[in-house]
């Protein structure tokens, strides 16, 4: 895919669409690349609406807001 090893398209996955718009793009892979890594992906596209969170461990170790399960019994 290219790209050193901290700055390439797995290690900045998911590229949302604002970061493909931004007319800032400091990545030595193209934008093409960014959105489309693999051919099937172009006709399976899902466009993530916000990046990753802390790389790896946000993906890893969740942090739910949601209330504890007691407070929905009746």
């Amino acid at each position: 895919m290219g790209g050193p090893a901290d700055n390439n398209p797995l290690k900045n996955a998911p590229h949302s669409q604002a970061d493909v718009i931004s007319a800032d793009w400091q990545h030595p892979y193209s934008r093409e690349q960014a959105v489309f890594p693999l051919p099937w992906v172009a006709a399976n596209k899902f466009w993530p609406s916000v990046n990753r969170i802390d790389d790896v461990y946000g993906d890893r170790n969740l942090n739910c807001a949601c209330p504890p399960m007691e407070a929905y019994a009746d």
